[in-house]
C-alpha cells in the first residue's frame, strides 16, 4: 500500500504564497530582462526588443508548444490489397545559426519548431549578440530538459559556424543571415547533403499607387507629394539612447551614382553608432544602393508610370523575400500581389505577420520556410510504409 499525508492549512498557505511570489516576481520579469539584454547587446530600442520578446517570441513558443502533439502522418488509399501510410519523424540533430538583428526572436523561431518536432538542437548565436541566447541556456537547465536537448555554442562564424555546418553528426542546418555567409554555410553543409533551411533576406520593394484608374493609370503625379511627406517623416524620427522614451531609432553606402539625397543619414551625436534615417530619391535599378541589402535605416525611392512597369522593376532583383502594396484599389492589389516574385506580400500594411503564417522568400532570399505548419515540415522527414494485406504468407 502507498500512503501519503494530506496538506495542512499551513501547507496550503505556503504553496499559495510561493505561487504568488513566482507570479509577481522573477517569472513575470523574464521578458523585461531578456529585452534589456537584447537592447544592450544589439543597440535596438528597448521598446522594440520588449515587443520581440513579450509578443513575438512568446507567441512562437506558445504556438509550437501546442503543435507538438499535432504532427500527423497520413494514410493513402491505393487498393484493397494494400495499406499505405506516411509517418512524420524527427530529422535528428539540428544545427541552428542565427543573425544579430533579432537575437532572441530568431532563437525562438528556430528552437521552438525544432523541439516541437522531436529534434535536438545545437544553436550558435551571432558573435555580435550572444547574450540573450546564453541566458536562455539557463532556462533550459531550469526546465530540466534531458542533457544535450538544447546546446548553446557562442563563437565566430568562421570557426564555430563553419564547423557546425560541416559536422557529420548534424542532420540539418538552419541559417539566418547575409547572403555571402549563407552561401558558405551551404557549401559546408553539402559535404554530407544535409537538410537545409536558409533565410538570406534582401531588398523588399514597396509599391505605392494612387487610384490606379485615374489619370489613365499614370500614377507618376503623386511622386513629388509622396517624397515630401516621406522625407518629412524620416526627418521627424528621433535617434538616440536605446532606453530613452520617445526615441524611434537606436544604435546601429555612400552618396553617388546620381541619386538625390532627401534625408541626411549623418552621424547623430558625438558618441556611439547612431545614424539618422537616409532617404534617396530618383534612384534607378543600376545603382548599387537599390538592389543591395543595407543593414540600416536607408530607403531608395523611384517613380513609375504604369502598373506593369512597377511590377517589372520590383521583380528586377535577385532577391524575393517580401513586398508591400499601398493602394485604394484592393482588387488591383490582388492582381499585383500574384505577379510579384516574393514569398510574402503585404497589402496596405507591412511586417504585421503572425507566427502561424509561413516566413520565407523566393529566388536568392530563401531555401525553405519558417513559422506556421510549414516549419513543422522543415523539421520532420516523411517515411512511407507499404503493407501487403492481400497476401497471407
Amino acid at each position: 500500500m502507498l500512503g501519503f499525508s494530506g496538506a495542512s492549512s499551513a501547507g496550503v498557505d505556503k504553496a499559495a504564497m510561493a505561487a504568488r511570489a513566482a507570479s509577481e516576481g522573477s517569472w513575470s520579469e523574464l521578458a523585461v530582462l531578456l529585452a534589456l539584454i537584447d537592447a544592450l547587446d544589439d543597440g535596438k530600442l528597448y521598446s522594440a526588443a520588449l515587443g520581440e520578446v513579450l509578443e513575438e517570441s512568446y507567441q512562437v513558443f506558445k504556438y509550437y508548444g501546442g503543435a507538438a502533439d499535432k504532427i500527423n502522418g497520413d494514410t493513402i488509399e491505393t487498393s484493397p490489397a494494400k495499406l499505405a501510410y506516411v509517418l512524420r519523424e524527427p530529422l535528428g540533430v539540428c544545427g541552428q545559426i542565427i543573425s544579430w538583428n533579432y537575437p532572441f526572436m530568431m532563437l525562438a523561431w528556430k528552437v521552438a519548431s525544432a523541439l516541437a518536432c522531436g529534434n535536438t538542437v545545437v544553436l550558435k548565436p551571432a558573435e555580435q549578440t550572444p547574450l540573450s541566447a546564453m541566458y536562455f541556456g539557463k532556462f533550459i537547465q531550469e526546465a530540466d530538459l534531458p542533457p544535450g536537448m538544447v546546446n548553446i555554442i557562442p563563437g565566430p562564424g568562421s570557426e564555430a559556424g563553419k564547423t557546425l555546418a560541416e559536422q557529420t553528426d548534424v542532420d540539418k542546418v538552419a541559417f539566418t543571415g547575409s547572403t555571402n555567409t549563407g552561401r558558405m554555410i551551404m557549401r559546408s553543409a553539402v559535404t554530407d547533403l544535409k537538410n537545409i533551411t536558409l533565410e538570406y533576406g534582401g531588398k523588399s520593394p514597396c509599391i505605392t499607387h494612387m487610384g490606379i484608374i485615374s489619370n489613365q493609370g499614370e500614377v507618376e503625379d503623386i511622386y513629388d507629394e509622396f517624397l515630401y511627406r516621406f522625407a518629412a517623416k524620416a526627418r521627424s524620427q528621433k535617434t538616440g539612447d536605446t532606453f530613452t522614451e520617445g526615441n524611434t531609432m537606436g544604435a546601429i553606402q555612400g552618396k553617388k551614382s546620381g541619386a538625390r539625397l532627401l534625408a541626411s543619414g549623418v552621424w547623430h551625436g558625438s558618441k556611439g553608432y547612431f545614424i539618422e534615417p537616409t532617404v534617396f530619391a530618383d534612384t534607378t535599378e543600376d545603382m548599387a544602393i537599390v538592389p543591395e541589402e543595407i543593414f540600416g535605416a536607408m530607403v531608395t525611392i523611384s517613380k513609375f508610370k504604369a502598373q506593369e512597369e512597377a511590377i517589372e522593376r520590383a521583380n528586377d532583383t535577385s532577391y524575393g523575400l517580401a513586398a508591400a502594396i499601398f493602394t485604394g484599389k484592393v482588387d488591383r492589389a490582388h492582381i499585383v500581389a500574384r505577379k510579384l516574385q516574393a514569398g510574402m506580400v503585404w497589402i496596405n500594411s507591412s511586417q504585421d505577420s503572425h507566427c502561424g503564417i509561413p516566413f520565407g522568400g523566393y529566388k536568392s532570399s530563401d531555401i525553405g520556410r519558417e513559422l506556421g505548419k510549414y516549419a513543422l515540415d522543415a523539421y520532420t522527414q516523411a517515411k512511407a510504409v507499404h503493407v501487403n494485406i492481400g497476401l497471407r504468407l
